[in-house]
């Protein structure tokens, strides 16, 4: 378990994210379409996971354009920008701000998801929903890079993610 924080107010995670060297745990996620995405969707690339509670905050949204501009573009890479928010939401909040890079993935069908990776809010006033983390998966389907933003209402650190995509 681990403490974050909402406005000072602590909260607490369902378990831990992977650490860096550990095999990626499989998952089923939504995408807009409602169709499945899981790691084999994505067969020889890097996977960014890009995690947080809801596109309905700024935040956030900055973060999925964020790494939408940066790191969608990058080589065999992989973007999924992973929240409770439903598909619908989701396609909607990518035709308003042209978002074309990344893959929305929500996580409302797969507790597991939230619970494998270790993101899951348990109490304080974002329960249910997910904590904001970045977790880079290599090729090879191992963990490279991990970050739980532990502000929930700071971005994370995207140079330090960009470093690992790029190096």
């Amino acid at each position: 378990m681990e403490t974050i924080y909402f406005k000072d107010a602590p909260m607490h995670t369902y378990g831990f994210l992977p650490a860096v060297g550990e095999t990626a745990p499989d998952f089923q996620l939504t995408g807009m379409d409602l169709s499945k995405i899981s790691l084999e969707s994505f067969p020889g690339k890097k996977i960014v996971l890009n995690i947080f509670p809801s596109l309905d905050t700024e935040v956030c949204a900055m973060s999925v354009r964020r790494f939408n501009k940066e790191a969608a573009s990058l080589d065999s890479t992989a973007v999924l920008c992973i929240s409770m928010d439903l598909p619908f939401a989701m396609s909607r909040f990518c035709a308003a701000n042209g978002i074309e890079g990344v893959t929305m993935a929500s996580a409302f069908r797969s507790p597991t998801f939230s619970q494998k990776y270790g993101v899951q809010i348990v109490d304080g006033s974002l329960n249910g929903l997910l904590a904001r983390a970045v977790i880079i998966i290599d090729k090879d389907r191992k963990v490279v890079y991990r970050e739980l933003v532990h502000q929930v209402t700071n971005e994370p650190d995207y140079a330090a993610a960009l470093s690992v995509l790029k190096g």
